[in-house]
């Protein structure tokens, strides 16, 4: 087991905690250090290291800190995760996609806007710092209930109590929330909410559909009257579990139904906006809800690329297009599931960076610059990823 879990960690590969100890370091040692921590699991004697606090700027401005563990330490938590997987996995939610093997956000995103097909009303939910506010106690009597494997409780309870190395160099103590980074967290935080959120549903409000990613939820409603009470009861359930709904994230939300107030027409789930678009049936015209990408999302793209500097590198076309490609087809994959033509600006963005790249590079003017440009595509159109979709 331990083996196994050091293979899947070293493939992630990832940053070194507060011991500083690298991957280089590690596989020079292995065999030694695979042993001690076979050892120290199996005995019982095996306890964590803080977790080092890394601070990551947020899209909507503002940070979120991630909290790293050793490497040694991450290994030991892919133990227990592979164990524990096995064991809650299959009783895990069907509406819930979030960091679960052959699901993924696409599915979550695909679901949701079906749902709006026949519910008008949606509760945009958003749980304040979840991950940071998980209270130890109850996040022990929902695992104690599910798994009965003492190590498994006893490592993880270490875990949650490791505490975060500050830069000041003192460890400050952990006395709720599980810090997101770690190898087990996700799995611990869906094992959470499936207590919190989906079993509560699924026991008191059934007929209520909903799509859960992690805690990215959005539940489904038929009228205002129905939203508005379900908004109520979930904050109260949050309550009871020592979480709480941002007083400004959380919304109602009105696609296309009858309401007394008003409401945002449109919801953003996973990067993409889900909203009501006009289509022609029938002679009549009709507002069906689609999915499009989100202007936030599109905003960070573009964010991306400009801070590439591309008409600043002094290499070739080719070099430029071997870099960023990666990139490129990371935002297709992702960003292009739905709607084809929904970035066309962003490419054509692109291709105006691209082509200041040949005013300078080959000291030309505007027009020649396309005129070259132009020959590239001609010769090459899969040269850069986006040529399939707008060529220069």
């Amino acid at each position: 087991m331990v083996w196994q879990a050091y293979a899947k960690v070293k493939a992630n590969k990832g940053s070194a905690g507060i011991d500083d100890m690298d991957w280089t370091y590690m596989e020079k040692h292995q065999y030694a250090l695979m042993y001690k921590l076979w050892n120290r699991l199996t005995s019982g004697s095996y306890f964590p290291q803080a977790v080092k606090q890394v601070a990551i700027p947020k899209k909507g401005g503002g940070q979120r800190f991630l909290g790293i563990p050793t490497i040694l330490d991450r290994i030991a938590q892919e133990v227990v995760r592979t164990h524990l997987e096995r064991i809650v996995e299959p009783l895990f939610h069907r509406d819930s996609f979030g960091y679960r093997p052959g699901r993924n956000c696409h599915q979550a995103i695909q679901q949701s806007c079906s749902n709006t097909m026949n519910h008008d009303f949606v509760l945009d939910l958003d749980i304040k710092g979840f991950f940071d506010n998980i209270n130890h106690d109850l996040m022990m009597k929902a695992l104690s209930h599910y798994c009965k494997d003492k190590w498994v409780l006893m490592y993880v309870k270490r875990w949650l109590k490791a505490g975060i190395f500050q830069d000041n160099g003192t460890i400050t103590p952990t006395w709720h929330g599980t810090p997101q980074g770690g190898v087990v967290s996700p799995l611990l935080a869906n094992l959470f909410l499936h207590v919190v959120f989906d079993k509560w549903m699924d026991m008191y409000h059934p007929e209520k559909p909903f799509e859960r990613y992690a805690d990215d939820i959005v539940v489904h409603c038929k009228t205002e009257k129905q939203a508005v009470f379900m908004l109520q009861q979930i904050k109260n359930r949050m309550n009871a579990c020592n979480l709480e709904l941002h007083p400004v994230k959380t919304k109602i939300i009105n696609l296309r139904g009858w309401a007394q107030k008003r409401y945002p027409k449109g919801f953003d789930f996973l990067g993409f906006t889900i909203k009501p678009a006009s289509f022609k049936f029938k002679e009549k015209i009709k507002a069906i809800p689609g999915i499009f990408v989100s202007q936030k999302s599109k905003n960070g793209i573009m964010q991306k690329l400009k801070n590439l500097h591309i008409h600043k590198w002094r290499t070739s076309l080719e070099r430029i297009a071997q870099n960023i490609n990666p990139v490129l087809r990371g935002i297709i994959n992702y960003y292009h599931k739905f709607q084809r033509n929904d970035l066309r600006l962003i490419w054509r963005q692109l291709n105006v960076r691209l082509l200041k790249w040949v005013k300078w590079e080959k000291d030309l003017g505007k027009k020649k610059a396309s005129c070259y440009l132009r020959t590239k595509y001609n010769l090459r159109p899969n040269l850069f990823e986006h040529w399939r979709l707008v060529h220069p």
